[in-house]
């Protein structure tokens, strides 16, 4: 069962979130084409949500102009959205928190990874992105196609009719089902305007967060569709080879969101169990207990097979720092070598990344 709440954004706005579930906290990045009272129950997100709840406090809000956030804003624009998470993160998200970002959220959770690295544990991306559609663009015509799909959103996104929609439905699931296409299009007419839409594509395309990518200094999981036709393989593969220790993990799927009966699907969830924490996943008692939660975030970067220089990347640590640490949790554990602790850390459920 969820609970809906809201929060005031820096400038007013007023952002509809809900919590549910037991656990480490996760927060999901809003992304457009959401709306929280719905997507529960939804045949398309519905058992993403069900199966991160059963294993965290899972926090997830409505993007300013969507669902039962605010409509009528000031802006939509990236900043309006990092400040966004921002509110929300500090009104309901608790002091640390694993951030998931899928497609557009990807690059907000990256800006707010870097900006508040002290909160962020754990960062997961799914079709995610660095760079907009104008940015990544080489060709005039694929401008002229980015600025047409804006056009179609004006023209057709709240009309009964669900065929202008229907082409944005196939692109974000291609692989679903009859009902599950009508599922979607209905969220696009519910969830916001078609002046908004067109507002939030428009913004999309001029994304750019290449610059931060270097600067993200948590655990990363990376997680891309190879035949993904809304964002394509190349920009997660881009996220994983600029993020300093990412893991990218290629999921055999042509749709941008993964749908429960896909093979897909079942890949993704287990690098995502394996990749982030769950309540329970450390024993009140045993070697682990003994760790202090960057001992124990040392010991999981470890147990991915990272090395010291490595180790440093991803928490912004000078080498020294992070030998002295090591040495730190071989005490802790009583163990006298990395192969040792690597040992101990997989037997009590640590990095165990999917491939």
């Amino acid at each position: 069962m969820q609970k809906i709440r809201f929060v005031r954004s820096h400038d007013g706005v007023r952002l509809a979130y809900a919590v549910s579930g037991q656990g480490p906290t996760l927060i999901k990045a809003a992304t457009w084409l959401s709306h929280i009272e719905h997507d529960g129950d939804s045949p398309v997100w519905g058992h993403l949500l069900q199966h991160l709840s059963a294993r965290h406090r899972l926090l997830r809000y409505d993007e300013r102009g969507c669902g039962l956030s605010d409509w009528q804003v000031p802006e939509l624009t990236f900043q309006s959205w990092l400040r966004d998470l921002e509110s929300v993160a500090d009104g309901a998200g608790g002091e640390r928190f694993a951030l998931l970002g899928i497609s557009q959220g990807a690059p907000i959770a990256i800006a707010y990874a870097v900006r508040h690295p002290e909160r962020v544990t754990h960062l997961v991306l799914h079709g995610g992105y660095a760079r907009g559609r104008l940015v990544r663009s080489a060709t005039r015509q694929q401008a002229e196609e980015a600025e047409m799909m804006c056009r179609l959103a004006e023209l057709g996104w709240g009309r009964d009719d669900p065929s202008f929609r229907q082409f944005f439905t196939t692109q974000f699931i291609p692989g679903g089902t009859p009902a599950q296409h009508a599922w979607f299009n209905e969220l696009e007419r519910v969830s916001t305007s078609p002046s908004n839409a067109a507002a939030f594509m428009r913004a999309f395309n001029t994304i750019d967060v290449t610059a931060l990518l270097s600067r993200v200094r948590c655990p990363t999981l990376v997680l891309h569709s190879r035949d993904d036709v809304r964002v394509p393989f190349e920009e997660g593969r881009l996220l994983a080879m600029n993020i300093p220790g990412a893991t990218l993990v290629p999921i055999d799927s042509r749709n941008h969101l993964l749908l429960e009966d896909e093979p897909g699907w079942q890949q993704a969830r287990r690098a995502i169990d394996q990749f982030l924490p769950a309540a329970g996943s450390v024993p009140a008692a045993g070697p682990l207990a003994a760790l202090t939660p960057r001992g124990r975030e040392l010991l999981e970067l470890m147990a991915q097979g990272r090395d010291n220089a490595q180790i440093a990347a991803a928490l912004g640590l000078s080498e020294k720092t992070v030998r002295n640490q090591v040495s730190m949790v071989f005490d802790r554990l009583g163990v006298a070598t990395r192969a040792m602790a690597i040992v101990t850390a997989r037997e009590h459920g640590l990095g165990r990344i999917s491939g």
